[in-house]
């Protein structure tokens, strides 16, 4: 797969994520990228491993499963209409094909998952025990600016995220860049999306644009107001750490989860630190409407 296939595309996946709301045709989509509609539909299924369309669709119906849980104020055709449905029979058969139950029973779950799926994972399943009992740290509410970064994305959440890293490095060893400003955009909800399927995005900070797009491609994390919790811990305690804010703290405060992805800043990366433990800031997007 050629390096500029690998940027077009990369652009797509930035312009899908910055509003899930908007129309998202097909057509529009392969214009940003510079082909013919035929050309996109196989090269995106070939880089990403699923079509245009299940593509969308997912990530619609995780964001949709997040504000069904979370958002009680808001109806489901509300929901419906912020994740780009204008009917509540669509949205229905949708969300019912994705997590096989209607977007009402989804919500009368008084957990988002009686079998979360990352507890599938031996380390994660352990992280979950020891932190079950830990209070939540109070976050920060507090705009914060748009970041210009460098990322290399990632299909699958575990110790294998350690490639993109690697990856992200060696280019920013060749390019002379710093490596200190690293960022990671978690764009699924683990809770209720098996690890294998999450779509993770390693990031480092750039204070130049990049001149020459390659495996690694440049995007911008949006600026607004988040919810800044302060997490420490070892690998696999993580994910249920991100799980209790979304589960805990989410539902309880007066705020309301925006659709652009929750990301992390590391100031110790698990994935690369040898005794594989984490000091970071969980950003999580949020709005008062």
């Amino acid at each position: 797969m050629s390096k500029q296939h690998l940027s077009r595309i990369n652009e797509v996946l930035f312009y899908i994520h910055q509003d899930i709301s908007r129309p998202l045709s097909a057509k529009q989509l392969a214009d940003i990228a510079a082909y013919s509609e035929q050309h996109f539909h196989r090269l995106f299924k070939q880089i990403v491993g699923e079509s245009i369309h299940q593509y969308i669709r997912r990530v619609r119906m995780e964001y949709a499963a997040n504000q069904l849980m979370f958002d009680t104020s808001s109806s489901v055709l509300d929901i419906a209409n912020r994740c780009g449905f204008s009917s509540a029979s669509s949205f229905n058969k949708a969300f019912k094909s994705t997590f096989h139950c209607a977007p009402s029973a989804w919500r009368q779950q008084d957990e988002p998952s009686t079998d979360k799926p990352y507890l599938t994972d031996p380390d994660v399943a352990l992280g979950y025990q020891r932190i079950s009992h830990q209070t939540l740290p109070s976050p920060k509410i507090i705009e914060v600016p748009s970041r210009l970064v460098a990322y290399k994305r990632h299909l699958g959440y575990g110790r294998s995220i350690k490639e993109a890293w690697m990856t992200l490095f060696a280019w920013a060893n060749a390019e002379q860049r710093d490596t200190s400003g690293q960022f990671g955009l978690h764009h699924s909800n683990p809770a209720w999306v098996e690890l294998s399927k999450c779509h993770y995005v390693a990031c480092l900070e750039i204070d130049r644009p990049i001149g020459r797009q390659s495996l690694v491609s440049q995007l911008t994390i949006p600026a607004g107001l988040h919810a800044v919790f302060h997490l420490t811990g070892k690998y696999g305690e993580l994910l249920p750490r991100i799980s209790q804010v979304f589960e805990t703290w989410l539902p309880a405060s007066k705020f309301k989860l925006r659709s652009t992805p929750g990301y992390v800043r590391y100031h110790k990366n698990q994935f690369i630190e040898a005794d594989e433990t984490f000091d970071l800031e969980f950003y999580l997007p949020i709005s008062v409407f």
